[in-house]
């Protein structure tokens, strides 16, 4: 037996892509995967239209959801919102549509937050890995070390940069890669950058799977058309098994 998950990310409900969402809606219908994992930017501006949207689409799918929140999905016109309670509208469509857990025979998900209301630097849409948020991540992590399923830890932005050598935009990447592979986590979820990838980095016991989803908006970047992921899983396996599927330019 196999887990079998579809990874989307960076929906943008606002400016989404409706004929693409069509698209991932009639796979899910057809295949019942485990489960849809969305790694975040479910909004566009955060605005209550906007999560009532996502809420809707969401719901109408018929299998379990696991959502992460995005830079895009903490309020944009209300500041003192943004301030006091950036996650309030996220946690209101958590709780409406979005597993808690979830673990199988062969994979255990965790989250690790990516994002923060502010930052030292402008744009403010680049990841930062507080010290909490890493300490949260090590804490759900440590009963699984040493376990044969795919441990993997989903975010919004990627935990490195574009390649070996170069910048890492999130701010603290680097050091939660190496510690969360050395914890035990063998591969990361993300999406952020709008072009899907599938690689390993790291050597050593700091080694892991990096797997990207692109976007299902209308904000196409990089050349890379609308897509998602399909992940097939498997206890002991070296890796989890990663199909693209790229969706036609088609807007609606």
């Amino acid at each position: 037996m196999t887990t079998r998950l579809f990874h989307i990310s960076d929906v943008h409900f606002g400016i989404e892509n409706r004929a693409a969402l069509d698209s991932v809606a009639r796979a899910i219908a057809d295949e019942q995967p485990d489960l849809l994992v969305c790694t975040g930017d479910l909004t566009q501006r955060a605005k209550h239209s906007e999560y009532a949207a996502a809420a809707d689409w969401f719901a109408s799918l018929g299998v379990p959801v696991w959502i992460d929140p995005g830079n895009h999905d903490m309020p944009y016109y209300s500041p003192i919102e943004r301030f006091t309670d950036p996650y309030r509208r996220y946690r209101r469509l958590k709780e409406a549509v979005s597993v808690e857990a979830f673990e199988t025979d062969d994979i255990v998900l965790l989250p690790l937050r990516t994002t923060v209301p502010a930052q030292k630097r402008w744009p403010w849409s680049d990841g930062v890995i507080t010290a909490i948020a890493l300490a949260e991540a090590h804490e759900r992590l440590a009963p699984f070390g040493g376990d044969e399923r795919h441990v993997v830890i989903t975010a919004h932005h990627p935990l490195h940069g574009p390649s070996v050598e170069g910048p890492n935009a999130t701010i603290g990447g680097d050091a939660a890669f190496a510690s969360l592979a050395q914890a035990g986590m063998n591969a990361v979820l993300s999406g952020h950058i709008h072009k899907p990838f599938n690689d390993f980095r790291g050597d050593g016991g700091a080694r892991a799977q990096v797997i990207g989803a692109g976007t299902l908006s209308r904000r196409l970047r990089h050349g890379a058309p609308p897509s998602y992921n399909v992940l097939t899983c498997k206890k002991g396996a070296d890796e989890i098994e990663v199909e693209l599927r790229e969706l036609p330019h088609t807007v609606r």
